[in-house]
């Protein structure tokens, strides 16, 4: 079955009509069978239509990402790490993480075309229809222990920060604790995996999931604003060339990180940060605190200030959003 839909991948993606009958002499399995097929790819994101005599088509010819084409750009730029692409995956987070503790090189990459579990940040669905977005996830440890990984969403951020500007000249907003924003609107999410113990080297996968092409289909289970970057910067975007960009600066980031923590990336998140000095609501669990926002600390915990004082708040299961 899984064969099958990834040969219809590779022929739908060049946008050309495909007879059912046709597909299904090739692949040998009846015109019926290469229906369900379509149907299990349109759930999966892919905006086919058909014309009665005709065949399949996708409404729009999509580039797959490449090994080659990362790896490529990635030595352009004079960077070397393992990068692996899968056509479907559960979580490039959760791939990374079963092959813990020895199957992961140091900078290792998994990115896929669709998730079929992909997972957001507190337990949350994370939507991730077929060929449409940027799904990975790098392979990092960090020799002085947990303590030191509560940076590593500073770090991620200003990295995907980095490859946008870099290659389109935008800015984006940064909203603490693992959200980008691009005119106060959701782009990119991200979510840090640990394994270890407090006070010893530990294990971490850092994942993104970057909004370029939402389907119209796949829009409609979003339940938050959300935005694009190909609408966000009206032009089309070359998937493998944004995914090199983003690895290179997530490793240039995190090397730094490893020698300095974030020290001298503080005053680059503040510059970025949507809510600074801004009235805000924190939320954990069932508990709301207001307050106002004054930025990360050098462990990139928040600074909220409630009732004149300021406070770090560290990570977990809590959300931030303004004051309405």
């Amino acid at each position: 079955m899984k064969v099958i839909r990834e040969k219809l991948i590779k022929k739908l993606v060049k946008g050309n009509f495909l007879s059912g009958q046709a597909l299904g002499e090739e692949l040998g399995v009846s015109r019926a069978a290469i229906s369900k097929h379509i149907a299990a790819l349109q759930e999966m994101g892919f905006d086919i239509f058909s014309v009665t005599g005709k065949g399949y088509r996708l409404a729009e010819p999509i580039e797959l990402l490449s090994e080659a084409k990362i790896t490529e750009r990635l030595a352009q730029k004079n960077t070397t790490t393992k990068v692996e692409v899968h056509s479907v995956i559960d979580s490039t987070n959760s791939y990374l993480m079963r092959r813990l503790p020895n199957q992961n090189s140091l900078g290792q990459v998994c990115i896929a075309e669709y998730q079929s579990a992909g997972r957001g940040r507190r337990g949350r669905q994370w939507i991730s229809p077929f060929g449409s977005h940027i799904y990975m996830s790098m392979y990092w440890h960090i020799e002085q222990g947990m303590s030191a990984a509560m940076g590593l969403s500073v770090v991620a951020a200003l990295a995907v920060s980095d490859a946008i500007k870099g290659l389109y000249n935008a800015d984006v907003e940064l909203k603490w604790p693992n959200d980008i924003y691009y005119n106060g609107v959701k782009l990119a999410g991200i979510l840090i995996d640990l394994e270890g113990q407090a006070m010893e080297p530990c294990h971490c996968v850092i994942g993104i999931g970057l909004n370029i092409n939402m389907p119209a289909k796949s829009a409609e289970l979003v339940d938050q604003p959300w935005i694009d970057l190909s609408k966000a910067i009206g032009a089309d975007i070359d998937r493998n060339i944004l995914a090199a960009e983003i690895i290179s600066a997530l490793i240039k980031r995190l090397n730094v990180h490893a020698e300095t923590g974030i020290n001298t990336m503080v005053l680059e998140w503040q510059a970025q940060d949507f809510y600074l000095n801004k009235a805000v609501v924190l939320i954990t669990g069932d508990r709301s605190t207001r307050g106002i926002c004054h930025g990360i600390n050098a462990q990139g915990a928040l600074l909220l200030e409630v009732n004149g004082k300021v406070s770090p708040i560290y990570g977990g299961e809590v959300s931030l959003r303004g004051e309405q």
